[in-house]
């Protein structure tokens, strides 16, 4: 049995959520509508001595493994508060931060291995470790599974009509769980679309985007990143079986009637020298030259005006050469 402890993270593991990164701070906390009672709290990974500094914790269980691990809570308020403990399951949102389930949505998956206290009060500036299991059950399947501790705090506010909203507030850390056994990084991707959008001044190019979804279809959690060209841009992190849509910022193209782009997706275990198959699509679109077509028609209608302009006068010239011509012969025979 292995139980490994993460002393930091990669910036694209970092699981802290909710409020700032560094101490989990929670925003100002008005309980009971009072000025006076703002309550401002962190959670934090540690040890059984205390806080240890990490932002992440990392466990590496064996399916059936049981361990014990601790957090540490601190109220950086004046007055003393109690503090609703909790884990869920985690996941990456569309714009690739970490969070965990809301408290209306039940886990099925790693916050359900994790059992804490359901509460803790803290006198004014105290700091609390608490201890909590992570029970890995026996059927578990290998690989990453994500979940969040956090420590939440209810308020209630007064609304225009005078109905009271109660609001819960929470802060946490992210718990990643890899259960032992066979790891096997895989990523799907499906349809690249594009589009073309044309520059309307002749001497500057269009531009293309691209779009397209990735899938996390093996069992590790995978740092995403594509490349089409020379250009490599970071997608974030998925979790197993988690999909994202993505989509490109738009880049410099020259209208040549059809494009073709071929886009590489890349996907790497973090920290891990594993890595998935990359995966290579190409996406065809129109890109017609409007612009320059219209502009080409333009001068073409101009330079046969232009000339057609100048057969008219030179027909005109000749004409008025022929009559004049015929006008001294019609002279020279009335003379003689």
């Amino acid at each position: 049995m292995r139980v490994s402890l993460a002393h930091g993270a990669s910036a694209g593991m970092a699981g802290v959520f909710v409020a700032a990164i560094a101490l989990a701070w929670a925003p100002p906390v008005l309980a009971d509508d009072a000025a006076d009672s703002a309550v401002t709290w962190s959670v934090t990974p540690a040890s059984a001595a205390g806080p240890d500094g990490r932002r992440v914790m990392q466990v590496e269980l064996d399916p059936g493994q049981r361990v014990t691990e601790h957090l540490a809570v601190k109220n950086f308020s004046e007055r003393e508060a109690t503090f609703a403990l909790s884990a869920a399951d985690g996941y990456y949102t569309d714009t690739g931060r970490f969070t965990m389930l809301p408290a209306d949505r039940a886990s099925t998956d790693a916050g359900t291995w994790i059992t804490v206290e359901p509460t803790v009060t803290l006198a004014p500036n105290e700091t609390r470790v608490v201890s909590f299991e992570i029970a890995v059950p026996p059927n578990a399947t290998p690989g990453d599974h994500a979940a969040g501790v956090s420590a939440s705090v209810r308020s209630t506010s007064a609304g225009a009509d005078g109905t009271r909203v109660g609001v819960d507030s929470r802060v946490g850390f992210r718990v990643s769980t890899r259960v032992t056994g066979q790891l096997a990084p895989s990523v799907g991707v499906g349809e690249v679309r594009a589009e073309y959008t044309p520059s309307w001044n002749l001497f500057a190019p269009g531009s293309i985007a691209y779009a397209y979804t990735v899938e996390n279809t093996g069992n590790t959690a995978l740092a995403v990143s594509d490349a089409a060209e020379a250009s490599t841009t970071e997608r974030g992190v998925l979790l197993p079986g988690e999909s994202r849509d993505v989509r490109s910022e738009p880049q410099p193209a020259w209208p040549l009637f059809v494009l073709t782009k071929d886009v590489t997706v890349d996907a790497a275990v973090p920290d891990s020298t594993l890595a998935a198959a990359p995966v290579t699509r190409s996406v065809t679109v129109w890109a017609v030259p409007w612009v320059h077509l219209a502009a080409a028609v333009g001068v073409a209608l101009i330079v046969a005006a232009v000339a057609s302009g100048r057969r008219r006068s030179r027909q005109r010239l000749d004409d008025l050469v022929a009559r004049a011509r015929e006008e001294g012969r019609r002279e020279a025979v009335e003379v003689s």
